[in-house]
């Protein structure tokens, strides 16, 4: 068999496979058993213990893939997977009780009710830069809503990708909810085939796909994207508070988060004393010998190692920037005398390099800001005459006011992007509502039937004043 007949067989049966599995999760969904409050709620709770009894498994997967270390694997990774489902256990019953709303005079008698149903079966996709978190935390608002779900872990993060298919093979029966395992071809067959609803994390270019895909079949999408978020410092911050917050938000993961900061922006006035604290801190952290830190993690894979070696060649390199890609490590490093036209600032960064640009007038950055794509997130370090200038000035997917990153924490707010950034939100309550549908409902008497709404409108000129 030649290699293009070999391709071709493989291509096939991924297609058979899926579909089957697709077939499978449509019939199950179609019992009408996954609607029942009871299921959800037992089946949350189930995820929630096999988590707990997986907790090493998947801590150690995350170091061999990411080197991260359990401490912040178990903060930025299980727990908040952990939390989110504690919340959903806690508010599912309120979130999907029928909601009566008020109904106008002029359809009297009847009753208005908002009903929450499930969507169907979930595509849910994740990367590799939180590969537990970014694949479970979508599921807990797809089980929470009544759905199925087709899990797709990114093949970059091979081993956790692993062991989330172990760990959900033993939580639940795969017409219910399955991972699948599989590179970009794999992707490609999963998008042409007809989803109730795609939860994409990931960058912006791949969102446009997902995002064309979905519109063969009119599938509803939340985008979970990307872009340059900034992180603001104006002269009257609280120096040593911001450069910690700042560092501890660059390094995280090695810099591949989605709202770290991409790019400082600081005033002139105080540039140079927030740099050197910024380094400061970033040794506190990780010692002065970071690559032998057990708490700093490492890049994904030598071709991302290569992509920030290259953006790392303009501008003055004032802290860090050492690598070694047989290892897949990059120093955290911070580069001044940076340009908006060199390629650092053109891209969403994903590592530790932290571009540095100045500024006088406050008024400057919220012009470049907004001259550019809508960020993920935006980051203020200054006093409070200042910051509602920000909040009302830049459009952003989330906020941090003297904090960077913690916006994700709170279950309570809403998660996501705007505009190039994504599209929908999730997290606690905004999760469930993702993966559901708000039907409306009237309930029309049959004990009389007002003569005003059909031809030939009697009263018209009194029904007038009601409506």
């Amino acid at each position: 068999m030649s290699p293009q007949e070999e391709s071709n067989q493989e291509i096939e049966t991924g297609k058979l496979k899926i579909e089957r599995l697709l077939q499978s999760q449509r019939s199950f969904f179609n019992s009408h058993q996954t609607k029942d409050i009871t299921f959800r709620l037992d089946a949350l709770k189930k995820l929630k213990k096999t988590i707990l009894k997986y907790e090493k498994k998947i801590l150690d997967a995350l170091w061999q893939d990411l080197h991260k270390s359990l401490e912040e694997a178990y903060l930025t990774e299980v727990s908040i997977v952990i939390q989110e489902i504690d919340n959903h256990l806690k508010h599912l019953k309120n979130w999907s009780r029928t909601e009566t709303v008020p109904t106008p005079i002029y359809l009297f008698p009847s009753k208005s009710k908002i009903v929450t149903e499930p969507l169907g079966v979930s595509l849910i996709i994740a990367p590799w830069n939180y590969p537990f978190q970014l694949l479970m935390n979508p599921l807990v608002g797809s089980i929470a809503a009544g759905n199925c779900a087709i899990l797709k872990p990114s093949p970059d993060a091979a081993c956790i990708a692993k062991v989330m298919e172990e760990l959900t093979l033993e939580a639940f029966p795969s017409n219910y909810n399955c991972v699948i395992q599989g590179d970009r071809m794999i992707n490609e067959l999963l998008l042409k085939q007809h989803f109730d609803i795609i939860f994409f994390t990931g960058s912006s270019a791949v969102g446009k796909i997902i995002m064309k895909a979905a519109a063969a079949n009119l599938t509803p999408v939340v985008l979970e994207l990307g872009g340059k978020s900034p992180c603001i410092v104006d002269k009257d911050a609280n120096l040593d508070i911001a450069a910690k917050r700042i560092a501890w938000g660059k390094t995280i993961n090695a810099g591949q988060t989605c709202i770290a900061p991409d790019y400082l922006f600081v005033h002139e006035d105080v540039k140079e004393e927030l740099l050197k604290k910024i380094g400061l801190h970033i040794e506190k952290m990780y010692g002065k010998e970071i690559k032998s830190s057990k708490f700093y993690p490492r890049i994904i894979n030598q071709r991302a190692v290569e992509r920030l070696q290259k953006l790392m060649l303009d501008g003055k390199i004032i802290y860090g920037g050492n690598t070694d890609i047989a290892e897949n490590f990059i120093e955290p490093t911070i580069i001044d005398e940076i340009k908006s036209e060199h390629p650092i600032m053109q891209e969403e960064i994903f590592g530790p390099i932290l571009p540095v640009l100045s500024f006088q007038n406050l008024n400057e950055v919220i012009d470049y800001v907004n001259s550019k794509e809508k960020p993920l997130a935006c980051y203020f370090f200054g006093n409070s005459s200042q910051t509602q200038k920000i909040v009302t000035s830049i459009s952003a997917g989330g906020m941090c006011i003297n904090d960077t990153i913690m916006h994700v924490a709170n279950h309570h707010l809403p998660f996501g992007g705007v505009g190039n950034s994504g599209i929908g939100k999730y997290h606690g309550k905004q999760s469930f509502l993702a993966f559901s549908n708000q039907k409306a409902v009237v309930y029309a008497s049959t004990w009389i039937d007002l003569p005003m709404k059909h031809p030939p409108f009697k009263y018209f000129n009194f029904i007038k004043k009601f409506i």
